[in-house]
């Protein structure tokens, strides 16, 4: 493993300005990295070897005339969600075989004209659609991190939760600098806290959503996965932006959220929600948590018990909103325009015939669940009442903010992460979905949410702190974050790649 590929996005971007390297020379140490160790991970579906030089040497052009933006020959991996022009890109789909936009998602156009360099397009779950990285087209996705056992690193292939995965994994073993990602009910926090890095899901309306390929539209929101908080606020400051392609972009000024690391606890109110005492809950993730109060107490923050009652009901209520909203969006892929495209006998047979054999199975076990819940009859059952349960979660939340709480403290997943083709799992996707039952809240209210690691279980894998916190208020969540990292140190797997 290369030196400059463990350096952090700050520390890269001070040494280029300083010129102790060439952005064209840390670019070719991760690509050389990528090469190395993706046929073990699986992380990237395809590495832009050439664009990434080339990209490189503009910025190196750049920082030779004492110009450059904030990401200024920074290299970077992009979620394969996100548009990007002339390479490939395709939800990890069968479906979208071949396509490749020729337009670009603001997100990955802020992200460039930052100076940014991109590495290729990562591995995800089809469709933003899994837990575990498990459901793309290209193949599971590996964690990087391994259990620890007697005699040495345990061999069992372990998933790096999803539908993230391959950014968390990139990000984790060191074959990009930091990563974009989305979250509709986790998947950015779910991955971080399975690989032992942070990731942060904005505020809804924080980030444009325009070139990101749809799942649930009212819970999607793009997102850092980096190696610390300080790199996931430099991340999310050049991601973030008001667009007028996307009417829920929220116009209001983007801070710079490096600014708030290093700033007192002094005077936070820091909550402890009862509800997320579940039944079943490992003690190594109690203790964690009551670790994470002690590190803000010592901080300066007050901690109070708060009460958040409708959050027993948030998972069933996401998982009849986001298939309802999967449904509608994905009816647009049926081999007409773009795309996979079988042969029928006439139209409505080939629509099938592409459907059928461009879908995955947990996409069309989604596609079925939505249109169910959206048809006559059921639509007023299901769809009206979890909507309305998605506000009373909302209100719940607005209740605690407005009692003076600033910022909430959970655990960020149930457990550490679980091996690949579990069993158990693999026959009940209830429990798959399980794995979303602290982060899903956050998305139906549309707040903003950060996976911080904070220790080790007792087979060495990283587990992660989640920090809820007020919309648009994600400096107090950077602050607070970064006051656990200080406390916790960084988490780095062992190479057997």
């Amino acid at each position: 493993m290369s030196d400059l590929t463990a350096l952090t996005i700050a520390e890269a971007r001070k040494a280029l300005r300083d010129k102790k390297f060439t952005a064209v020379e840390l670019a070719d140490a991760y690509l050389a990295a990528i090469d190395r160790a993706n046929p073990q991970l699986n992380a990237y579906v395809k590495v832009t070897h050439d664009k990434a030089r080339a990209m490189a040497k503009a910025s190196d052009a750049r920082l030779a005339a004492g110009e450059g933006g904030a990401l200024e020959g920074i290299p970077i991996g992009i979620k394969d969600l996100f548009a990007t022009e002339g390479v490939h890109t395709q939800a990890c789909s069968h479906i979208l075989d071949g396509f490749e936009p020729r337009y670009e998602s603001t997100v990955t156009a802020n992200l460039w004209a930052d100076g940014a360099v991109m590495l290729g397009k990562l591995n995800m779950d089809e469709f933003a659609m899994g837990s575990s990285n498990e459901t793309s087209y290209y193949g599971p996705v590996i964690n990087p991190w391994r259990r620890a056992k007697a005699g040495g690193q345990g061999n069992m292939q372990l998933v790096p939760g999803g539908s993230s995965g391959g950014s968390a994994a990139a990000v984790a073993a060191m074959l990009c600098a930091g990563a974009t990602a989305t979250d509709t009910g986790g998947s950015i926090r779910q991955p971080a806290a399975f690989t032992g890095t942070v990731g942060i899901k904005p505020t809804y309306g924080r980030c444009s959503r325009w070139g990101t390929v749809a799942f649930a539209s009212s819970l999607d929101q793009a997102g850092p996965i980096a190696r610390d908080v300080r790199d996931a606020a430099i991340l999310l400051k050049s991601m973030a932006s008001v667009d007028a392609k996307d009417t829920t972009s929220v116009d209001r000024p983007v801070p710079d959220y490096e600014a708030a690391l290093g700033r007192s606890l002094k005077g936070i109110r820091v909550g402890i929600p009862k509800e997320y005492r579940v039944e079943g809950m490992p003690q190594e993730i109690e203790a964690l948590w009551q670790q994470g109060v002690a590190w803000l107490k010592d901080a300066g923050a007050e901690v109070v018990d708060v009460s958040l009652p409708h959050t027993k009901y948030a998972l069933p209520a996401y998982y009849i909103v986001a298939p309802a909203e999967a449904s509608s969006n994905l009816a647009r892929y049926d081999g007409v325009r773009y795309g996979l495209r079988l042969p029928g006998k006439d139209i409505v047979d080939m629509y099938e015939k592409t459907r059928a054999a461009g879908f995955g199975r947990e996409v069309k076990r989604r596609i079925m669940i939505g249109t169910y819940v959206l048809s006559a009859g059921y639509y007023d059952a299901y769809y009206i009442q979890a909507q309305k349960v998605r506000t009373l979660i909302k209100r719940d939340f607005e209740q605690v903010f407005d009692a003076g709480v600033d910022v909430i403290l959970t655990p960020a997943t149930p457990s550490a992460a679980f091996g690949v083709a579990d069993q158990d799992m693999a026959a009940d996707p209830v429990k798959m979905y399980l794995n979303d039952i602290f982060t899903v809240t956050v998305n139906m209210a549309g707040l903003p949410g950060i996976a911080v690691p904070a220790g080790l279980d007792g087979q060495g894998l990283p587990l992660g702190l989640q920090l809820i916190g007020r919309p648009f208020d994600e400096e107090t969540l950077f602050q607070a974050g970064h006051v656990i990292e200080q406390a916790a140190g960084r988490f780095t797997p062992q190479a057997w790649w």
